[in-house]
Parts: C-alpha cells; structure tokens; sequence
C-alpha cells in the first residue's frame, strides 16, 4: 500500500496554484500526512538582465521575503480542510524547481503536488516550466494540477 506522510505543495500565490493547495490539503486530510507549503523567490531577480535592465534591489528583494512571508503564514487558508497538519511553511530563493527538488529530498517528501502554470505567462512556457522540470527530477511522485477552465478539448 501506498504510504503517504508527507506532502509537498509549492506556491507562487497565484490563482493557478489555488487548486494544487487544495489537492495537496485533501491528500493530506485523507491520508493522514503532514502538509509542506513552500515558496521560491526567483534569485534571477538579483541578477542583471541584459533584456530587461538593472535587477531588483536588495530593499525590494526585503519587501518580497516579507510579502511572501506574511502570504505563506495565511496558508492553506480556505483551502484547508479539517485535520490538515501544516508541519512547514519554507521561503527561500534560488531556482524554483532546484529548490522543490532540494526540499523534497532533504525532508523525505512522499508527494509533491502541484500547478501546471506558474504566473509568468507564454515566456515561461516557452523556456519549459518548473513543472515539468519537477516531475522530470523528482525523487518521489508529482501531482501536477491544471487550472480550472483548462479542461481536453476533443479535436
């Protein structure tokens, strides 16, 4: 039998991640497991761009780390189901799925779930999404959850 403890959900606060988290709480629920919730900051920020000019200051870099912080601390939300055990809330920076990747590894993860999109758009699609590289990667199985309105249309 498959044995669920631990459950990793990363987010990027956007409404595309919405229904991951509420996958991720309704495993956690059903199985019993405790509930990760983690956030990357795209490091790329803090780097020069040559397309898109100077990065992002070290000050706004604050501002996101508290932003980001203070989201990550109203999670799961209305997501949350009864008996869900949120065990962590992780905020760090770096590349967002060598971070997931790295967090799954080094705490044991049985089950990362996740969105298909991210919020950055047709750029991020084009350059291959952290999704797939997760489930490429990952040490354990992923749960990648489509958007709502993103329903197979039969061709």
């Amino acid at each position: 039998m498959i044995k669920l403890q631990k459950i990793l959900t990363p987010t990027d606060f956007s409404e595309f991640s919405k229904p991951a988290l509420e996958y991720a709480c309704e495993f956690a629920s059903r199985f019993g497991a405790e509930l990760h919730i983690l956030h990357v900051i795209d490091a790329s920020l803090a780097m020069p761009d040559p397309l898109m000019g100077a990065p992002v200051s070290d000050s706004e870099i604050r501002d996101l780390e508290s932003a980001a912080g203070s989201a990550l601390q109203a999670l799961p939300g209305e997501a949350a189901t009864a008996g869900v055990n949120v065990a962590a809330r992780k905020l760090c920076m770096g590349t967002p799925f060598v971070e997931i990747i790295r967090y799954a590894r080094q705490n044991d993860i049985d089950l990362i779930v996740m969105g298909t999109h991210g919020h950055t758009g047709l750029a991020h699609v084009m350059l291959g999404s952290s999704a797939e590289r997760v489930v490429r990667k990952a040490p354990c199985p992923v749960l990648t959850v489509r958007p709502a309105g993103h329903d197979f249309v039969m061709p």
